[in-house]
């Protein structure tokens, strides 16, 4: 079962797709039900990076690179928690 982030939630909202920062082309979001993590995302330190259009349009719709955010994972990773 997937956790699932209020503040990521707040800003997808309706939507199941956005626009992929790099190509401007309409893109589904990622699906926990139907994608595989780690084929879409990886971690540079505390921040995410999308390996694929899909990871690239859900982390930038749904903010979670937000400062706030990367530094919550910053804390919780020097804690060994995340």
């Amino acid at each position: 079962m997937q956790s699932v982030c209020v503040f990521c939630n707040a800003f997808k909202g309706p939507n199941l797709s956005g626009l992929d920062p790099a190509t401007g082309k309409l893109t589904r979001l990622y699906h926990p039900r139907l994608h595989k993590w780690t084929y879409h995302f990886r971690f540079q330190r505390s921040a995410l990076i999308g390996r694929t259009a899909i990871g690239r349009t859900t982390i930038d719709v749904l903010q979670m690179n937000h400062p706030e955010i990367v530094a919550l994972r910053d804390i919780l990773m020097d804690g060994g928690l995340f």
